[in-house]
């Protein structure tokens, strides 16, 4: 049984595995992502953000998915070349993934246990759910999708300078 995100493993773009022991020590904003959503331009406040704090610890973590309104039917790579031509995406992208149901991502599974929605409720919503989680692995909030990432940065730096 998960304790923290660090017993996951992720997939990149290649199918390569990556632990996210990896990321151990450092503040990570996991976010369900899509290139056709109405809160797609949210890539471009979360590139600001990463490129303002990764210096002090913060990592941001994209997960592309296609269950919400079909909002990313591409392949990865292609979705990867949108986020970077058009948004200037340089944190990590990771393989595309669901987020709900059956097939669900076991890291997202252990997300939604770990930071349950408004009224408790487990399932993500829609794209753009933000997951904070602190150095040691632990999930310390998630973000609504209608939150922005200047919203919540408030919330990271508190983290960074503990």
């Amino acid at each position: 049984m998960a304790k923290t995100i660090f017993d996951f493993d992720c997939r990149t773009e290649n199918n390569e595995i990556v632990p996210m022991e990896h990321f151990r020590e450092k503040v990570l904003l996991i976010v369900n992502t899509a290139s056709k959503c109405g809160f797609t331009p949210q890539l471009k406040g979360l590139e600001a953000l990463y490129k303002r704090l990764n210096s002090r610890g913060l990592e941001i973590i994209g997960f592309p998915c296609n269950q919400f309104g079909r909002q990313d039917p591409d392949s990865i790579e292609n979705i990867m070349q949108f986020c970077e031509v058009n948004y200037g995406v340089t944190f990590t992208i990771f393989n595309k993934i669901e987020v709900n149901g059956g097939n669900a991502d076991p890291l997202f599974e252990y997300l939604k246990k770990s930071a349950p929605g408004i009224f408790g409720t487990k399932a993500i919503k829609w794209n753009f759910t933000k997951f904070l989680i602190d150095q040691t692995g632990s999930t310390v909030k998630r973000f609504a999708p209608v939150s922005s990432p200047q919203s919540i940065e408030r919330a990271i730096l508190t983290l960074l300078e503990d």
